[in-house]
């Protein structure tokens, strides 16, 4: 990306460890890899190449049904299945477009993992720092959980400790409750939309 720190995969502490990671780390080393092996192709694949690569990469490491039913809250019992599903369908088609917006060219960038530690309700936190060719630092931690299959990123941590979970959950039950699901639907894919066409970077994936 140009002149912005971003995300990279090179995750310096677990290329260390290799097999001794733990699984939670490992998660997140395997797509940093892969997301750096999409940037160093960035321009080549353009967005839509990008798209198709960080698909599988976001299925891996995401527990994307679950992060769907939680950024609704309350509004997720109202939903019917078949809305529930589009809902879903959608978190995961945003979360892509995220990366394949903003993950875009590899500029240098490097990350490392810091530190793990427990967190709330049998989670792993998994704490990295972003270093640049220019600016501070930047803190990105990952909250996972252990599912069927395998450890999973349920939260971003935003500067260390801002939560997107929590973000996204105030946003879309705010106009869920004001306008409708399907406004809700449409405003997203308005987002989408935007990401595609180069608008509507600094989103976190």
């Amino acid at each position: 990306m140009r002149g912005r720190v971003v995300l990279v995969a090179v995750l310096a502490m677990a290329a260390r460890a290799g097999a001794e990671a733990s699984p939670a780390a490992q998660v997140i080393a395997h797509l940093d890899e892969g997301i750096l092996g999409v940037m160093k192709q960035g321009d080549a694949l353009g967005y839509q190449g990008r798209v198709e690569h960080y698909g599988p990469l976001v299925e891996a490491a995401y527990d994307i049904p679950f992060m769907a039913e939680k950024s609704l809250g309350q509004g997720w019992k109202n939903l019917s299945e078949a809305d529930r599903a589009s809902w879903i369908a959608l978190s995961r088609e945003f979360s892509v477009a995220n990366y394949a917006a903003n993950f875009d060219r590899f500029d240098g960038q490097t990350i490392e993992i810091v530190g793990e530690e427990p967190g709330a309700a049998e989670t792993q936190i998994v704490r990295t720092k972003i270093s640049g060719p220019a600016g501070d630092p930047l803190e990105m931690n990952y909250r996972l959980r252990a599912t069927n299959a395998g450890w999973r990123i349920v939260d971003i941590y935003l500067k260390g400790t801002v939560s997107e979970l929590a973000l996204r959950r105030a946003d879309y039950t705010s106009m869920l409750e004001r306008s409708g699901f399907e406004t809700l639907v449409a405003t997203m894919r308005a987002r989408i939309a935007d990401l595609a066409a180069g608008r509507g970077r600094h989103k976190s994936p």
